[in-house]
């Protein structure tokens, strides 16, 4: 993704962990025609991933999170994790050394993103890298640091089990969403009885099966509706037999129907 600070335009991608600042912030875009998949690393400095427009999705040590447009992904430093994104995309990454993010997150976690840290992440994303420390970025750099500390927690997180037997099931669900099987035909699949794939899914994710998969469900229609798919699409690429036992299924999740949630993610540009 093309970097977007206007201060150092003419330069290439930095490693952040070796930038003498407590945070180094930069934003970054790609069009419609772009995708991007960064594989598995980690960095000494945690990060925070804001989405202005598009969805993201990032499978950190253990889980997967959607980030849809005003929201956010912390992951803290020396996460194991990888990101994955299509289609059109805007954002700000925020890299916060962990000398001064210790009120930060201990674990990896979506957040919302509010007015005033949206411009925060905006305003830091257009210093130089090297900005003079003291003063007002100082300032600056303290309420950005508050704001996060202080960001709600939103439930877009899908526990991605270990066992290969598991992963196995997760990835042809993920692959067929709409396949709405029972849990004995997918314990069939794997090998396993449907009482053994009760407890291994339990004890590796805290979740029952249908609970597991419901939760496949919100992430991926965040993803899917973040990308301007219909809620009709959603409804069926998941296997609803009909759009509003979907929209009941999402507001239970999430507090509100899609077409609100999604309203809500794209204000007007000013």
């Amino acid at each position: 993704m093309p970097i977007l600070n206007i201060a150092d335009a003419e330069d290439d991608w930095i490693e952040p962990d070796e930038v003498p600042r407590p945070i180094v912030a930069f934003g970054a875009a790609m069009d419609d025609g772009g995708g991007v998949e960064i594989d598995h690393h980690r960095h000494r400095k945690g990060q925070i991933i804001l989405v202005q427009r598009g969805a993201l999705s990032c499978e950190v040590e253990g889980g997967l999170w959607v980030v849809p447009p005003r929201s956010a992904l912390w992951i803290p430093g020396e996460a194991l994790h990888a990101v994955k994104a299509s289609g059109a995309l805007e954002g700000y990454n925020a890299f916060i050394d962990p000398d001064v993010g210790a009120a930060l997150p201990k674990a990896c976690c979506a957040v919302s993103v509010t007015p005033l840290l949206r411009e925060l992440l905006t305003r830091a994303a257009h210093l130089p890298y090297l900005y003079e420390e003291g003063g007002a970025n100082s300032r600056l750099v303290s309420v950005l640091l508050d704001e996060l500390a202080a960001a709600k927690v939103e439930d877009l997180h899908l526990p991605m089990p270990a066992d290969p037997r598991l992963r196995k099931i997760v990835d042809e669900m993920m692959a067929s969403p709409a396949a709405r099987g029972t849990l004995d035909s997918w314990a069939k699949r794997a090998g396993l009885s449907e009482r053994t794939l009760m407890r291994l899914i339990a004890r590796e994710t805290g979740m029952s099966f249908g609970r597991w998969r419901q939760q496949l469900g919100v992430v991926l229609a965040v993803k899917w509706l973040a990308g301007g798919a219909s809620i009709q699409a959603v409804a069926a690429d998941l296997g609803y037999e009909s759009t509003p036992s979907f929209v009941t299924m999402f507001r239970k999740a999430l507090g509100a129907s899609p077409g609100r949630y999604m309203a809500e993610r794209h204000p007007a540009r000013g």
